[in-house]
């Protein structure tokens, strides 16, 4: 996992992206389209066409990194907004590069009984 700091916070661009990008034209879709500075140190993330590669981009202070991650089977949970953005926590951001339906997290085992 990225090691975020707790302050940070997570960006979904929603819709498509190209995923021949790179972090520079990354960048300026954060900037142009998002409207967020892209070296303010908050994650952002794309996702492509067929909605199984990701792409994150994140200015750490020291240089600029560049996440990929490709699903073999399955589809990345995103929303149905076709532009804008959206805020994600950290731990969500963790279940999506898991695969798993972020937006409303079932919980698997409940106590029966005090004690």
């Amino acid at each position: 996992m990225i090691p975020v700091p707790s302050n940070t916070r997570v960006w979904l661009a929603a819709g498509v992206t190209d995923m021949r990008r790179g972090f520079n034209t990354l960048a300026a879709q954060a900037e142009k389209v998002l409207e967020l500075d892209p070296y303010s140190g908050h994650l952002f993330v794309f996702r492509g066409r067929r909605g199984d590669l990701l792409k994150i981009i994140w200015w750490d202070q020291q240089g600029a990194c560049l996440f990929s991650k490709r699903l073999e089977k399955g589809r990345f949970v995103w929303p149905a907004a076709k532009d804008g953005k959206i805020s994600v926590t950290a731990a969500q951001l963790s279940m999506l590069l898991e695969g798993i339906d972020w937006r409303m997290p079932q919980k698997t085992w409940r106590p029966l009984k005090v004690g």
